[in-house]
């Protein structure tokens, strides 16, 4: 009886070790605080402003003439012959029309190229916290957005950082 119970001591000793070694094997990491910090997202960020500038500078362009022409259309509709009115609202909805297609292209192309160069960078911090992982010999890394709370002595935020840079 005696050693069935230092058996059961001994495998209970043996467990909880296991979990503490198991929790000393655990990070966390801030990606977005990162995100932020990295100089290429202000790069990418000048990069698409430039790609994008001269279809901005065309909608900005059309958006004027259709407010010039609604402002003419409203101040000289009682003027004009019914002719005349009925063709300017013809073209008037016609460019609305045209403008919002290319406002819209414009979102989503815009969109898209934002998501393109975002995931980017997140894959770059998700290689970098793999290598600091594998480096210190972490288990798990969790974002520090998805815990309650952490002790700063398991934050590699700084290492992937540094090797992000």
């Amino acid at each position: 009886m005696k050693k069935w119970l230092c058996a059961a001591g001994l495998g209970l000793a043996m467990a909880a070790s296991a979990g503490v070694q198991a929790a000393d094997k655990i990070a966390v990491v801030n990606v977005s605080s990162i995100f932020q910090q990295l100089p290429a997202r202000e790069t990418v960020a000048k990069q698409l402003e430039n790609e994008f500038k001269g279809r901005a500078s065309e909608l900005q362009e059309m958006e004027r003439s259709l407010q010039t022409k609604m402002q003419t259309l409203q101040r000289d509709s009682s003027t004009m012959k019914a002719s005349e009115r009925s063709k300017m609202e013809k073209d008037v909805m016609a460019q609305r029309e045209q403008f919002s297609q290319k406002a819209q292209a414009f979102e989503q192309d815009n969109r898209r190229r934002q998501m393109e160069e975002r995931n980017k960078i997140l894959s770059r911090i998700q290689d970098a916290v793999k290598a600091v992982a594998s480096k210190e010999g972490y288990d798990v890394v969790i974002d520090a957005n998805a815990v309650a709370y952490v002790g700063t002595s398991k934050d590699i935020t700084a290492d992937v950082l540094k090797q992000v840079k």
